[in-house]
């Protein structure tokens, strides 16, 4: 099934799509602007944080997936994992990954934070928008690119930069609340090796699919990852 990709429709949809992303950056950097992310605070008191900023700001209520603030360690860990709640520490590094939902339009953010003068947190913070930003020029560059395409560029990357990829994947389908769901099992919704499916199509609906970048960096020697998440085709 195919759409009118310069549609009504489809033109308000992207544009809602990047309307939520940049209150999502507007809120991350009132967030950090307060140092709601900071030493000496606990991870689930960070989140409430900023779950009640963004109800000043934005009067935002709901998020689409379960908010998370995670440190140290833990930063180690998959989305499904549900560690303890941990003190973030001075010499820490911690990362957000929010949903909140805009209007009707889902946002999906992430994003890194070093605290102290670790010379590798630091690294990995610099590597993170730059493989993005890579990646991003991948996905710009081969218009039939699919997600094993995708995913093995991105590894590739990382695996250059000296890091592993921490999760399953390498982002999913974003757009209207509630999305299309993204269950495990369906690889086409996912940037995965398991999808060979190009990245430019339509849903079921006959929708432009849209996607999110979401990359999760690790080092487990030294006991460690970064975060780094926002819309891959849109803006």
């Amino acid at each position: 099934m195919t759409s009118d990709l310069s549609g009504p429709d489809e033109v308000r949809r992207a544009a809602g799509l990047v309307a939520a992303q940049e209150k999502a950056v507007a809120l991350f950097a009132e967030a950090e602007a307060r140092g709601l992310v900071a030493p000496g605070v606990g991870e689930r008191e960070a989140s409430d944080r900023i779950r009640d900023l963004a109800n000043d700001m934005f009067g935002t209520t709901k998020h689409w997936h379960k908010r998370i603030i995670r440190s140290g360690p833990n930063t180690l860990l998959p989305y499904r994992d549900n560690p303890p709640d941990r003190l973030i520490g001075e010499d820490d590094i911690a990362f957000a990954d929010l949903g909140p939902i805009f209007e009707e339009y889902e946002a999906d953010f992430g994003r890194t934070y070093v605290f102290g003068d670790d010379p590798d947190k630091h690294r990995l913070l610099r590597d993170l928008p730059r493989v993005f930003d890579a990646g991003r020029a991948v996905f710009a560059a081969d218009p039939d690119i699919t997600g094993r395409q995708l995913y093995a560029e991105v590894e590739r990357l990382a695996g250059e930069a000296g890091w592993e990829i921490g999760i399953w994947h390498t982002g999913h389908l974003v757009g209207e609340f509630p999305h299309e769901t993204n269950d495990g099992a369906k690889a086409d919704s996912y940037i995965t090796p398991d999808n060979a499916t190009p990245l430019r199509r339509t849903d079921r609906r006959g929708r432009t699919c849209h996607w999110i970048l979401e990359l999760h960096f690790v080092d487990r020697r030294r006991g460690f990852g970064g975060f780094y998440e926002q819309l891959l085709d849109l803006a």
